[in-house]
């Protein structure tokens, strides 16, 4: 049984890698790169919200995107980018000059760099909590792996047991459209982010087979 709700240190490696982002905005020219840090300077779920809000923008379920959307969807979630830098980054990603891009493979290029090793640990984490084995954690799953009975706010009875669960997928999923899924591209964007903030990778090895019980 899991007990805690979020990684231990998520929320400090989180400012930390906030403010490290933001440190490094200044420093970097590359528009790929300065998107990213835009990201991850909202923390962990930074580069998950964008996805959300292109993926609302996806009127017809394209899964792609034209310039006049990608533009859209960067306003939307307040991204700091003029025109100029938009096109260029639209057209590293538009790779065929189709005119469109694939905002799945936008998403996992804009994702920080992690090794095989850690997303492995990270995978490991999510079979874990995938109860069912469908490639989505819901409340369900969590009842089997996820003590909600030490929760503070469950032992005062401010919450029930889902309560708890909700808000633990909560942490995971974007603040702007929470629906109480994960999937497994959340749960790699929301770890790639607290990835970006740990330099060794068996420190977060260590982290992750800490938490999860691995």
């Amino acid at each position: 049984m899991v007990k805690e709700a979020v990684m231990p240190g998520t929320a400090r490696h989180d400012r930390e890698m906030a403010i490290q982002a933001k440190r490094n905005l200044s420093k970097t020219t590359d528009p790929v790169e300065r998107l990213r840090l835009q990201c991850l300077a909202r923390g962990s779920a930074g580069i998950k919200g964008l996805s959300r809000v292109f993926r609302i923008m996806d009127d017809d379920n394209s899964r792609t995107l034209d310039f006049k959307e990608f533009v859209k969807g960067l306003n939307d979630y307040a991204m700091m980018i003029d025109k100029e830098e938009a096109q260029e980054i639209f057209r590293i990603f538009d790779k065929d000059g189709s005119g469109t891009i694939d905002f799945d493979e936008f998403l996992v290029t804009l994702r920080p760099p992690m090794s095989n090793a850690r997303k492995e640990i990270i995978m490991q984490a999510f079979r874990k909590l995938d109860k069912t084995g469908d490639g989505v954690i819901t409340i369900e799953d969590l009842r089997g792996v996820y003590n909600a009975k030490h929760h503070p706010k469950y032992q005062n009875g401010d919450w029930t047991e889902d309560q708890v669960f909700r808000a633990f997928l909560d942490n995971f999923d974007s603040p702007y459209d929470k629906d109480g899924k994960v999937t497994k591209d959340e749960f790699l964007n929301y770890y790639s982010g607290v990835s970006a903030s740990v330099d060794s990778d068996a420190y977060f090895i260590l982290m992750m087979k800490k938490s999860w019980k691995l």
